[in-house]
């Protein structure tokens, strides 16, 4: 993650990410998905929609 701070550097990971998705199932109830987007500023994001064309699917909690 070049020219980014650190602390996102740690905070912007997979791991992160999962557990966020798993809190917001274990919320909403609802299937959520992490993905990966491309994109070093975010490179994963959790969404309860299918992603984008140029985004890969890593997880689904369901």
């Amino acid at each position: 993650m070049n020219g980014l701070s650190t602390a996102r550097a740690t905070l912007a990971t997979f791991g992160n990410a999962y557990s966020v998705a798993v809190r917001l199932r274990e919320t909403t109830g609802r299937n959520q998905y992490v993905v990966r987007t491309g994109n070093a500023f975010q490179p994963f994001r959790v969404t309860t929609a299918l992603p984008a064309n140029d985004e890969d699917v890593l997880v689904q909690v369901a």
